[in-house]
């Protein structure tokens, strides 16, 4: 992480881009703001950005799509602006790989509060030496290349991860046969406590399911644990 992260905020309202571009600079931050998705595939294309600021509500493609898209191509931060009462966008947003969201009308101290609370588990979930990172791996008839953040299968095909989804496989990973519950799956993937009614990680866990199992509607690799949690009940083994 530089020790001046770059935010790229991306609104279709001059006043909330300009206002939030300035309030960073303010805050030691660098900023950039851009005014559509397409506005803002340009500049990700030109630079290097620590984490983006995205709004749901946008003309063209709108925040959920691109969320969804960046979350597929690139490992980069989201912190998505929903609207004041929204809170199927809000769930949506974090089951397809935002890192946290904030509604609108927001307070820039919060907002600034989240942006470095959000990097802060960025740098914390950067895996140190001795952990997946940058190694194949094997789990049950999956391969994963963690650099390249693909599954792949016996007969070498390829399945993607959204950044959402790779995150919770690789926290499986690293402690298989483990039973964790929501509450620790939530810290460990996104640095936050779920609400009681917080589907997150159950909809997360159903998605890397459909994905990973031969049957979904009876796993035998991401099992659950009556009344504990969830568990990769798989011996896993490094690619030499």
């Amino acid at each position: 992480m530089p020790d001046t992260p770059h935010i790229l905020i991306v609104d279709d309202h001059r006043s909330i881009r300009d206002a939030v571009s300035r309030y960073l600079e303010r805050n030691g931050m660098r900023a950039t703001a851009a005014r559509d998705a397409h506005d803002m595939d340009a500049k990700l294309a030109a630079g290097h950005y620590d984490l983006i600021v995205l709004d749901v509500m946008m003309p063209g493609e709108d925040g959920l799509s691109v969320c969804r898209r960046l979350s597929r191509d690139q490992a980069i931060p989201i912190l998505m602006l929903t609207a004041l009462g929204e809170e199927t966008d809000r769930i949506v947003g974090l089951e397809i790989g935002a890192d946290d969201y904030l509604a609108k009308p927001f307070n820039p101290r919060e907002l600034l509060a989240r942006i470095k609370a959000i990097l802060r588990r960025v740098e914390r979930f950067e895996p140190p030496a001795g952990t997946l990172a940058g190694k194949m791996v094997r789990f049950a008839h999956w391969s994963l290349n963690t650099d390249r953040r693909v599954l792949i299968d016996g007969a070498g095909e390829e399945t993607g991860l959204t950044t959402a989804e790779f995150r919770l496989l690789t926290v499986l990973l690293e402690r298989a046969r483990m039973v964790l519950n929501r509450d620790q799956l939530m810290d460990l993937t996104a640095g936050r406590a779920g609400s009681p009614l917080d589907r997150t990680i159950d909809n997360q866990i159903s998605r890397l399911r459909r994905k990973v199992e031969r049957d979904p509607a009876k796993p035998q690799i991401i099992t659950t644990i009556h009344g504990g949690g969830y568990s990769l009940s798989a011996d896993v083994t490094e690619v030499t």
